[in-house]
């Protein structure tokens, strides 16, 4: 049987081809632009003497559900990845729609050291089972210890095993998290951020 595949010079006729190997091509840009929409890491961490960090990653996923565990990657070398590495655990908050100015303002490059959520107003509070606090008022957070990390590169990816998982009871519908409840944002190309989505039910098929 012959194929009947387009050629990927009529391809390119309809589409414009980057190659991540120019050096005038963007790829973060890109990336950002087209792995969307993301879920928003606010990873809370404690330095090694203590000291508290507050801030959002976007690259951030489930890696495995049994055992369960957690991935978000560095961009650079931050206060969030050293103070992981130093202490081996961190949080992820849930970063709500009624939270979204502050969620951005912690992205902001503070001094190292600086405590973020205090100087943006964001209130802790402590977690269940690590020492670093989770944000008070997200719906949801993930305690984590370090399990490893992936050097990629300028980039280092983080993953972590959730030892707690701890939902604000009013985001509860039949004991399951509810994402009307959640207003979960997420991040997008460029400046752009994403709302809370609306929600549609599709049952998975047992058969092709």
């Amino acid at each position: 049987m012959s194929s009947s595949l387009p050629t990927p010079t009529d391809v390119s006729r309809d589409r414009t081809v980057f190659s991540t190997d120019d050096p005038g091509v963007n790829a973060y840009r890109l990336l950002t632009a087209l792995v969307v929409p993301r879920p928003i890491a606010w990873v809370s961490t404690l330095s090694a003497q203590r000291a508290h960090n507050l801030a959002p990653h976007s690259f951030f996923t489930v890696a495995s559900a049994r055992p369960p565990i957690v991935q978000f990657t560095s961009v650079g070398e931050k206060d969030t990845l050293r103070n992981v590495l130093e202490t081996g655990e961190f949080v992820v908050s849930l970063a709500p729609l009624a939270l979204m100015d502050k969620v951005n303002a912690t992205s902001a490059a503070f001094a190292p050291g600086l405590d973020e959520a205090a100087a943006v107003g964001v209130v802790m509070e402590a977690s269940s089972v690590v020492a670093p606090p989770r944000v008070m008022e997200s719906p949801a957070s993930l305690e984590c210890r370090l399990h490893s990390t992936v050097p990629l590169g300028e980039s280092t990816l983080v993953l972590g095993n959730v030892v707690a998982v701890t939902v604000r009871r009013s985001v509860l519908v039949d004991g399951h998290p509810a994402m009307e409840r959640l207003q979960p944002v997420s991040r997008l190309g460029r400046n752009e951020w994403g709302l809370p989505p609306e929600v549609v039910a599709l049952e998975r098929p047992m058969h092709p």
